[in-house]
């Protein structure tokens, strides 16, 4: 499968396109969800050119992962959550939105549903709260 480098991850990635940075190193970097789930939602997006997980090096796999765990560990210390899920989709099938690979961290909250994958955009002065609170953590 040919990867589509004007997707709107890849571009973020160029600096095409904002975003709101809460990690970054030569392999990833992570980032507040602008169409969050819950409050504190982030995405970890590896710099390696890949639409899912078959095309992506190990080393990119084993640099996300690592990024991953460290943004759970910030997560969990800033927001305190009762619990976090974290998802990795491949294809349309299996709800991926961004032909990308990206690992989403969602921080849960007993009796709070989750809102809607990829439907409403967050309030950026909002996202940027909880960005300072997060990075103040790692």
């Amino acid at each position: 499968m040919a990867y589509d480098d004007n997707n709107i991850f890849a571009k973020l990635l160029r600096g095409e396109i904002p975003s709101i940075k809460l990690c970054e190193n030569d392999a990833a970097v992570a980032i507040m969800d602008v169409m969050p789930q819950s409050e504190g939602h982030v995405l970890v997006l590896p710099k390696e050119g890949a639409e899912e997980i078959y095309e992506l090096s190990p080393e990119s796999v084993a640099a996300a992962m690592a990024m991953v765990q460290k943004m759970a560990v910030a997560l969990r210390s800033a927001l305190k959550p009762d619990g976090l899920t974290i998802a990795q989709f491949n294809g349309a099938a299996a709800g991926q939105t961004v032909p990308h690979v990206h690992f989403h961290l969602i921080p849960r909250r007993k009796g709070e549903e989750l809102r809607m994958h990829a439907r409403d955009m967050a309030d950026k002065a909002e996202l940027e709260a909880v960005a300072q609170r997060i990075r103040a953590a790692l």
